[in-house]
């Protein structure tokens, strides 16, 4: 495998898009890896019942290392389901025969204009970590990098979540489309860069398709040799979004996808563990800018379901983004996230941190007040404001909008019960 290529698609799809939607916008690390640890348990207990969204949706990692997702409420494409009563998990029995890396990677060939390939690496369909195909593509404009990755994933929201454009708050990108087509398929066409924050202006282009059945198709591709470390070759990938959806769609990926093992059910029918509530963005959202200061207009808002909300609003001295999370279930790892703060008379556990908001960007300041109720439901609300308006933009203002003491405020305000 070349030295410079991306390691496995799928591990690669999470990291791109916690890159690509903020994961590199300053967070408390103390409460990533606690938050991270209790979210991963509950994501275990959510797969156990059958209901739980795949990781390569996830966007963006919150303070308290909440998975939350790219788009806004109202944007991508129909919240209904890919197609109703479908399964992502085929018979065994109707697996076709396996296909190899050295197929799989020359259907690709076949699908892309006339060029020269090289560094070139694929995975059959029977290997364990997935197929998938990468190569180097020069069509005589300039060498680009080009990666395929292939799998399964449950109709639905998990589908919705691969498929929906992120919010340019977070994920900055010149153009974005999210449609679904005829045959019920739900398709992303998306065209930004390989690091939000433009300090180098690789751009990375791709397109996710996924079936009514669940057959998950994945076309990346960069105007560099590299995804990282390599100049930039040309001044756009090769392909146009035009030719990302015609290779995509083609009928033989489906096919790959097919002749990939089916894991086994698990056995035995034992009670699911209790899953935590999660707040959903739209009651984020309202309690939040119901909370709000008179002074401040909001310009902007977004959230999503899963526990996450954020607004941008102006004093008149600037735009600042102030981002909530709300969890249930994080009482195991109080300790851990509030050690160093503060427990009022009535119980609730509170930590202030104020420190940078984005190690790339000067100056960028980020003000948290992070909270969780007494009781055993582990219920915590966390506020962030930034001297910022967007995840890696310049500061717009010297210090964020609002005060520690009106986050403080805010956080603490009976209103968050209602979503308890």
């Amino acid at each position: 495998m070349p030295e410079n290529q991306h390691q496995d698609p799928f591990e690669e799809r999470l990291t791109a898009a916690l890159r690509d939607t903020g994961g590199d916008f300053r967070a408390d690390g103390t409460a990533l890896v606690a938050g991270g640890r209790t979210r991963g348990r509950r994501a275990l207990t959510r797969r156990r019942a059958g209901v739980l969204g795949g990781v390569a949706g996830v966007a963006l990692v919150g303070v308290g290392g909440a998975m939350l997702l790219p788009s806004g409420d109202s944007s991508g494409p129909d919240r209904s389901t890919v197609a109703s009563g479908a399964t992502a998990r085929p018979s065994a029995s109707a697996a076709p025969s396996p296909v190899s890396g050295d197929a799989l990677l020359q259907s690709l060939k076949e699908l892309l204009p006339k060029g020269e390939f090289s560094q070139e690496d694929a995975r059959g369909s029977d290997e364990k970590q997935g197929p998938y195909a990468y190569a180097v593509y020069d069509d005589g404009e300039g060498a680009a990098a080009l990666s395929m990755g292939l799998g399964r994933v449950e109709p639905g929201d998990q589908a919705r979540q691969l498929t929906e454009c992120p919010d340019e708050t977070f994920a900055p990108h010149d153009a974005c489309d999210s449609s679904r087509l005829p045959d019920g398929s739900l398709l992303r066409l998306f065209q930004g860069y390989e690091y939000p924050d433009r300090r180098v202006d690789t751009k990375l282009w791709s397109a996710d398709l996924v079936t009514s059945e669940g057959q998950h198709i994945s076309l990346s591709e960069w105007n560099s040799p590299a995804q990282k470390g390599a100049p930039i070759s040309r001044e756009d990938p090769p392909l146009s979004t035009a030719q990302l959806k015609e290779v995509v769609t083609a009928d033989v990926w489906r096919r790959v996808v097919d002749a990939m093992p089916v894991e086994p059910e698990p056995s035995g029918s034992a009670t699911p563990e209790y899953a935590p509530p999660e707040a959903s963005g739209e009651g984020i959202s309202e309690t939040l800018t119901g909370l709000l200061p008179e002074n401040l207009d909001v310009v902007r808002q977004g959230g999503q379901d899963g526990g996450f909300s954020y607004v941008v609003v102006d004093d008149g001295s600037g735009g600042s983004l102030v981002q909530v999370n709300v969890q249930h279930g994080m009482g195991d790892v109080a300790g851990q996230l509030y050690g160093s703060g503060e427990t009022l008379p009535d119980g609730t556990r509170v930590a202030v941190r104020q420190g940078t908001g984005d190690d790339r960007v000067a100056g960028v300041l980020m003000w948290t007040v992070d909270t969780m109720r007494p009781g055993d439901d582990g219920f915590r609300v966390v506020i962030s404001a930034f001297n910022n308006d967007a995840a890696h933009a310049r500061p717009t203002r010297e210090s964020p909008a609002l005060s520690i003491d009106q986050l403080r405020e805010i956080a603490l305000s009976p209103e968050w019960e209602k979503l308890r």
